[in-house]
């Protein structure tokens, strides 16, 4: 399964196709390539697949993803530990 997550970039180096930002996912920061996204700035929240921001989202949508992810991960553990009982 794909996934894309939802981060806040935090700064931007080079410019066009090569512009590289430095994006905060909840806490783990990562670069992320910004070429499809010409028009995100700092501040701004971006869904990343795999290094490369595909869209802009705004923070309330991002923090719904975010709380999606929550609720997948517990789901998740709860299925682990229905397999080991």
């Amino acid at each position: 399964m794909c996934l894309g997550v939802p981060g806040r970039i935090e700064s931007i180096e080079g410019d066009g196709l090569m512009r590289v930002g430095r994006v905060t996912f909840g806490g783990a920061v990562k670069e992320a390539h910004l070429g499809y996204v010409p028009e995100a700035s700092v501040g701004d929240y971006v869904i990343v697949h795999a290094g490369f921001a595909i869209s802009r989202v705004d923070e309330e949508e991002a923090a719904r993803i975010f709380e999606y992810l929550r609720e997948m991960e517990e789901l998740a553990q709860l299925d682990e530990e229905g397999a080991h009982a």
